[in-house]
């Protein structure tokens, strides 16, 4: 019998699903991280003070202090059981990383102890040689850097009953100084943006000294049975289905959306919540998503950086509880053809360490104001960097999903809804090309009429915007479901804050020559509206008329991601992120080149796994089962029937003769075509060469006879798990 039926038995009976009784969540959230309120138990006064001040003011940790915080982490975690450290970091793999050290050492005299001293907390130096650079040092340099971020707490990774183990969030970077990881940059942005925003909220309020970005995310997964998983090769390798015909059922009953969760998956979210509410992560929603089998979760609104740490981390954490359950989560942005594919749209703002939402409208024109000029910026920095904005998102994974029914098109642009978009052609239209002292008056007295009575949800949703604002934050909605937040929250971040310097000193030109402070601002927002105007758009996304429209309006369409990816390389983005100390242009080279290469072989891990499946597990079940029709047909013939009998029989023959032969060659061809690619030098000729000669040109011919093959062949005979099967059985 094959993997796939001996699945399918084993179904009836799973492994009973372990649902403990969760307690109140306020019992248990945070247990296992070392936050302020176990700081507080563990550390000194001079410890505790010098912590708070470098979290909150990036003021650095003395070397003396830091061993005073290292033993206290020390001493808590192993009140829990832990005996290993590690310093857990984001390389540009696209997963975390780690290497586990103990507490025990010997001392000189022979003494076995426990420690862990302010060195070992504040840096690391982990072997940097196999991790991806983009040729910033070679394969025989292997020192890096891990570096301690006090702004993301430590925890403890424990699921089930193993041991734990300490984590401290850290950035990395090589040798000579580059960053390595997602989160260094990460850090810059958010401290550019700071920068920026606080020098533009001035202009509104003294009191402003800090601006954070905000951030929450929502993930969107897949899950099915381990055993139906274990069956698919190409779930196993690629984390996607390379072929599967679609189910005779699949979302287009809309029946699954907010539906009742099935119970096995229920008591895995259980499972999953709990431990990631002891991680400290703020999860708040689950329900189930359009595709049978898939399904999301959101949290509570944080600060960008720790947002990010918990995405990266909850995506871990939902992997190791899954396998507890017999199941396996599927993360890839696109792993059924023929349904939704998974996003994780990030919900981002700004506040102000007075408790102000930026992108909230307010209640008194002086709020409203201040609203205007954020809410105005952030579209005129997306309609300015739309290029690279589109590059933070771009993956070979996220191609499969970018314009299909249930994701936003490449086409980065921005919808506002209505009301909105009234104010803003108000602003535009109303006062001409001068403001004047009645403008002035208004403005002081009321703005903007409509803006005061704006509710949370005053706009509609818009599915097919890929930044779209909400009431309160913009949605962006692009970013894929297995991606890092990391990357285009740094991109976001950045193009706001230099959008922001560059309004401020349009501002401060204004008043230079005489204008009142409200007065130079709106004339600055007006501008902002009608330079950036393009970019709006309320329509349905994914029809080919916004496709003549944006190109009329010069909205860039790149829809691949070799091609993407160049955003990253030009002069604009040279100058964008070195100017913000985010990015060097040899760190941006590098992640060009790490990018593409991660292209390259994702496309060629899937070109390999969809000939190995043809050869060996689609081309051997046709030809048993053409055996199979071969002897019934000669059965009948000898019986001497008329061809009437068998005459079906030998038109389904000839179609899977026919389907095995173009399947054949196709596969054939692909090979030589990943062949030719192979030997190119040039890693973005390759990637693009990739792209166009074997996935846009075999991919979808080959798995369409497949899937054909599929609808004809004795089910027996077929031996990889069906849509069917993976979606609809728990």
């Amino acid at each position: 019998m094959s993997i796939r039926f001996d699945a399918i038995k084993n179904l009836k009976n799973p492994i009973p699903s372990k649902a403990p009784s969760t307690p109140k969540i306020t019992a248990i959230f945070g247990e296992n991280v070392f936050n302020t309120q176990t700081a507080r138990k563990h550390l000194s006064d001079e410890a505790f003070k010098s912590l708070q001040a470098s979290i909150k003011a990036g003021q650095k940790l003395d070397r003396s202090v830091a061993n005073q915080i290292a033993n206290g982490i020390r001493a808590w975690a192993e009140s829990k059981g832990v005996t290993h450290f590690t310093h857990w970091f984001q390389p540009l793999t696209g997963t975390t990383a780690e290497k586990h050290d103990s507490f025990f050492t010997i001392k000189s005299d022979g003494t076995p102890i426990e420690q862990f001293d302010g060195d070992a907390l504040i840096q690391q130096e982990p072997d940097a040689s196999s991790f991806p650079s983009g040729g910033l040092r070679a394969t025989f340099e292997a020192r890096g850097y891990t570096a301690w971020d006090p702004s993301s707490p430590a925890f403890i990774m424990q699921i089930g009953q193993q041991g734990g183990t300490l984590c401290i969030p850290t950035i990395y970077v090589s040798y000579t100084g580059e960053s390595l990881d997602y989160k260094a940059p990460l850090l810059k942005a958010v401290e550019a943006l700071n920068k920026a925003a606080v020098e533009v909220c001035n202009y509104f309020d003294k009191n402003i000294s800090r601006v954070t970005p905000t951030l929450g995310w929502e993930q969107e997964y897949f899950v099915i049975d381990e055993g139906l998983f274990n069956a698919r090769p190409d779930l196993i390798l690629c984390g996607r289905t390379v072929y599967g015909h679609s189910s005779a059922k699949n979302q287009q009953l809309e029946d699954h959306y907010f539906g009742s969760i099935p119970e096995r998956v229920y008591a895995y979210m259980k499972d999953f919540e709990e431990e990631s509410y002891k991680l400290g992560i703020p999860l708040r929603t689950r329900h189930n998503e359009v595709a049978p089998a898939q399904f999301e979760c959101a949290p509570i609104y944080e600060e960008v950086n720790l947002a990010v740490d918990h995405n990266t981390l909850l995506m871990d954490v939902m992997a190791r509880v899954a396998s507890h359950h017999n199941l396996r989560v599927l993360l890839h942005e696109k792993p059924f053809a023929g349904i939704n594919g998974s996003g994780k749209h990030n919900n981002w703002s700004m506040a102000t360490d007075t408790g102000v939402n930026l992108l909230a409208p307010g209640k008194t024109p002086k709020t409203n104001l201040m609203f205007l000029t954020f809410f105005v910026n952030t579209i005129k920095a997306v309609h300015d960097y739309a290029d690279i904005l589109r590059a933070a998102i771009a993956s070979a994974p996220n191609d499969h999903r970018l314009g299909a029914n249930e994701a936003p098109p490449a086409i980065i642009s921005v919808f506002i809804g209505q009301d909105l978009t009234k104010v803003l052609e108000d602003i535009k239209e109303r006062v001409g090309d001068k403001f004047d002292e009645q403008d002035e008056s208004m403005l002081k007295i009321d703005i903007h009429k409509s803006i005061p009575e704006l509710l949370l949800d005053n706009t509609d949703r818009n599915r097919t915007s890929p930044f779209a604002f909400t009431g309160n934050k913009f949605e962006f909605r692009a970013v894929g479901s297995s991606a890092n937040c990391a990357n285009p929250m740094t991109v976001l971040n950045v193009i706001v804050a230099e959008t922001l310097k560059q309004f401020k000193n349009d501002v401060d030109a204004l008043i230079e020559k005489g204008e009142k402070k409200e007065i130079a601002i709106m004339h600055t927002i007006r501008e902002y509206i009608v330079k950036s105007e393009k970019v709006l758009f309320e329509g349905d996304g994914y029809s080919e008329e916004w496709e003549k429209e944006a190109e009329k309006r010069g909205l860039p369409n790149v829809k691949t991601t070799p091609l993407a990816l160049d955003a990253m390389v030009t002069e604009k983005a040279f100058n964008l992120f070195e100017s913000n100390n985010v990015y060097s242009n040899i760190e941006l080279e590098a992640r060009h080149e790490i990018e593409l290469e991660k292209y390259i072989k994702k496309v060629q891990i899937e070109s390999r796994i969809m000939g190995e499946l043809a050869t060996s597990h689609i081309l051997p079940a046709a030809i048993r089962y053409q055996n199979t029709l071969i002897s019934n047909i000669r059965g009948l013939r000898d019986l001497e029937l008329p061809e009437t009998a068998y005459i079906n029989q030998k038109q389904i023959l000839d179609k899977i003769s026919e389907l095995i032969n173009k399947t054949s060659d196709l596969v054939e061809k692909m090979i030589t075509a990943r062949k030719v690619c192979n030997a190119i030098d040039n890693t973005r000729t390759k990637a693009i060469a990739y792209q166009s000669q074997v996935k846009d040109s075999f991919f979808d011919p080959i798995r369409y006879n497949v899937d054909k093959l599929e609808l004809l062949i004795d089910d027996k005979e077929w031996y990889l798990p069906k849509y069917r099967e993976m979606l609809f059985l728990r």
